[in-house]
């Protein structure tokens, strides 16, 4: 047998797929975009969590690298799970434990159980993973690029206006108001998605030890791959390390500003999600190993002027929307790069990406908190540039 074909087994005869319609097109986007926000809501309470249980900067940043951890597993031993479990009902389960660890979060009495919720939050917030997936399948053949960016702009949309929502609401009503009103939101997801979303049946007929091994036979056999999540992951460390130590650095003397402020900035990067069209028409036009080589040194040129101009507002302003589009156009070209290698393995091939890419992000948070704490500001661009010099490496170097 080809190696490759291990990779996937066989797939039963398919059924017909129930029609998209837009109402549910749109409630999948409102979905990722709500669900994916769970990660990004504690960015701009950091400082806020650190006051509330006298924590120093440093450690208040775990939280954010908790929620990313939890998330980088769930990707790894629970997403795909989506090729062989029936999808609905996984999700509605996902939804339920996302449901009931923001609320522990919002109740933490120590910062050990807020840590601990936040993996556990991260565990139960890859619903748009299982998502993605489904309306690709259940999506006409004609519509599938247009049905799949929208709902990935509900997901991008999601991740930055978070960090306006949470700034804004934790500065006015408390860091746990905006881990309550989360929970309240996901209990509302609960009802729409039992009601309208339709069942999804498995493709997958192995085993959950074969399913496993199969995400190990595409990493083997597919260099581009490997490349794909290394480059993704260290171009999410280098955002991770900017949103990580900005609520930090608009706090401090430099610019005394509140969470609500630094959440704001949440809406100057929101402008990344507009890259995604632009990127999906360079990658169909020049090839998307082009189209990352650009995103890559967008964000390189952002913390060239973040470092630079950072201490002023509109080189900060700048500066972000350099990073988001950068980092956006180099996701999303990626993402079209693996989706081409192994068809029939979709799901498998974004769990190896999305791993590669959370866990990249893990460390950044990790690394915008120390940089911040030891070097200043000036320690954070190093750091963050550092990060994407070693992703343009990887993208121009490695498997080739």
């Amino acid at each position: 047998m080809n190696p490759s074909s291990a990779a996937t087994a066989p797939l039963p005869k398919a059924t017909a797929a129930p029609q998209l319609d837009n109402a549910l097109v749109w409630l999948m986007a409102l979905t990722c975009g709500l669900v994916v926000a769970n990660i990004y809501y504690n960015q701009p309470l950091l400082a806020a969590i650190g006051r509330t249980f006298h924590v120093p900067d440093s450690q208040a940043s775990l939280v954010a690298t908790a929620t990313q951890v939890g998330y980088t597993l769930c990707m790894l031993l629970v997403v795909p799970l989506g090729d062989m479990l029936e999808r609905k009902r996984l999700m509605l389960v996902m939804l339920l434990g996302a449901a009931a660890c923001l609320g522990g979060a919002a109740l933490a009495p120590t910062f050990a159980v807020l840590a601990g919720a936040s993996v556990l939050i991260g565990v139960c917030s890859a619903v748009p993973q299982l998502l993605l997936p489904m309306a690709a399948h259940l999506a006409p053949d004609a519509d599938r690029g247009r049905i799949v960016g929208r709902i990935m702009s509900g997901l991008l949309v999601g991740i930055l206006l978070s960090r306006t929502a949470s700034g804004y609401v934790g500065a006015h009503y408390g860091w746990r108001t905006v881990f309550g009103g989360a929970a309240g939101l996901m209990v509302l997801l609960i009802g729409l998605l039992a009601w309208r979303l339709p069942t999804d049946r498995p493709h997958f007929t192995g085993t959950y030890a074969s399913l496993m091994r199969s995400l190990l036979t595409l990493v083997r056999e597919q260099p581009a791959l490997r490349r794909s999540a290394l480059v993704g992951g260290g171009v999410f460390a280098a955002f991770s390390v900017f949103w990580t130590a900005l609520v930090f650095y608009l706090e401090s003397p430099v610019y005394g500003y509140g969470s609500d402020v630094a959440g704001f900035f949440g809406l100057v990067g929101a402008f990344g999600a507009l890259a995604a069209p632009w990127a999906g028409k360079t990658a169909d036009a020049k090839g998307p190993r082009f189209a990352i080589t650009v995103g890559l040194l967008l964000a390189l040129s952002a913390y060239l002027v973040l470092g630079l101009g950072g201490g002023h507002l509109a080189g900060l302003v700048v500066g972000i929307l350099l990073l988001d589009v950068g980092v956006q156009s180099a996701h999303i070209s990626n993402q079209t790069l693996i989706f081409s290698l192994v068809p029939e393995a979709r799901s498998r091939l974004n769990t190896v990406y999305m791993t590669g890419y959370f866990t990249g992000g893990s460390l950044g948070s990790i690394a915008g908190g120390l940089a911040w704490t030891h070097f200043g500001w000036a320690g954070v661009c190093l750091v963050g540039g550092a990060f994407v010099g070693l992703a343009l490496a990887l993208h121009r170097y490695y498997g080739r």
